[in-house]
């Protein structure tokens, strides 16, 4: 017994709640539902996925069948031989190689120095251009179509790859240049005038602070330039002939009037999306440090 003296007030017993066991039980409840939505969204997007290497390694009758299977019963590689063999296909993919990188490495140079210019000088007009860089990508691409065509037809630019790679370099640049413009805010000026200070030149401070500073930024927006180049299907197929033109278009010549070959065609699919893959894997290690450099300040 606990004596209480004349006035005082009672002391006050300790009362047993579930607050904290009902907060952790919400809070494990509510995990396993963001988890459950995540799994049933990422099997959404993979089935596509899935059912193109399904359908790859499926043989003609398998594909054709009115009973779907998920799994091929007879696997075959025809379909990637049919693929590989079919006309147009090897020139296709040496033609989208060449406008990709022709594309990339001329949006970022072009691009890289546009950034650096506008992030690191004053002069009139540069928010103007900011302001026409934003403006350019609310553009839908359909309508800058037939302004491209009549343009490149006018300096005989058409039917070729020259022609393809300088309108893919100009529709990378915008982003490349708003990017970049990003990552290049994000070094100190300090450094710069520290190394003006002790003696470089402004090419100086480029080559050797600026540029390897901004190199996560370069790659990260490399892998941009290069999947929009790479993906491109309408610019391509309107302006080139099937000999010019790359692997995006080459998928198109599978559906004829006759019916659609979908194992050679998903086949294709796959091999199309190996140099994406390839040049992923090539420089993942930066993707991560230049997509969060870019976002310091901007």
């Amino acid at each position: 017994m606990v004596a209480t003296t004349p006035g005082a007030p009672a002391p006050r017993r300790r009362r047993r709640t579930d607050d904290g066991v009902m907060t952790v039980g919400r809070s494990r409840a509510g995990t396993i539902a963001a988890n459950t939505v995540g799994v049933i969204f990422s099997l959404l997007m993979l089935f596509p996925v899935y059912w193109v290497l399904n359908t790859a390694f499926k043989p003609a009758d398998e594909v054709l069948a009115l009973t779907p299977t998920f799994w091929p019963k007879n696997p075959t590689f025809d379909n990637f031989v049919s693929a590989v063999k079919a006309p147009l296909f090897m020139q296709d993919m040496l033609n989208g190689i060449v406008i990709t990188l022709l594309a990339v490495a001329g949006a970022l140079v072009v691009g890289f120095l546009a950034a650096l210019a506008i992030a690191r000088f004053n002069f009139r007009g540069r928010k103007g251009i900011l302001l026409v860089i934003l403006g350019v990508q609310l553009v839908p691409l359909i309508a800058l179509l037939i302004p491209l065509f009549l343009m490149l037809q006018s300096v005989s630019l058409t039917d070729s790859l020259i022609g393809v790679s300088i309108t893919y370099l100009v529709l990378i640049l915008p982003y490349t240049v708003w990017t970049l413009r990003g990552f290049i805010y994000g070094i100190p000026r300090e450094l710069d005038e520290a190394a003006l200070i002790d003696g470089c030149t402004r090419g100086q401070v480029f080559w050797r602070i600026i540029l390897p500073l901004t190199g996560p930024g370069l790659v990260a927006t490399s892998v941009f330039g290069f999947i929009a180049a790479w993906n491109e299907f309408i610019i391509i197929n309107t302006l080139n002939s099937p000999g010019k033109q790359n692997l995006m278009a080459w998928l198109l010549q599978n559906q004829t009037t006759r019916g659609t070959a979908w194992g050679p065609l998903m086949a294709g699919a796959i091999i199309t999306s190996i140099p994406v893959v390839v040049f992923f894997l090539i420089i993942q290690r930066n993707i991560a440090t230049g997509l969060t450099a870019g976002a310091v300040k901007g």
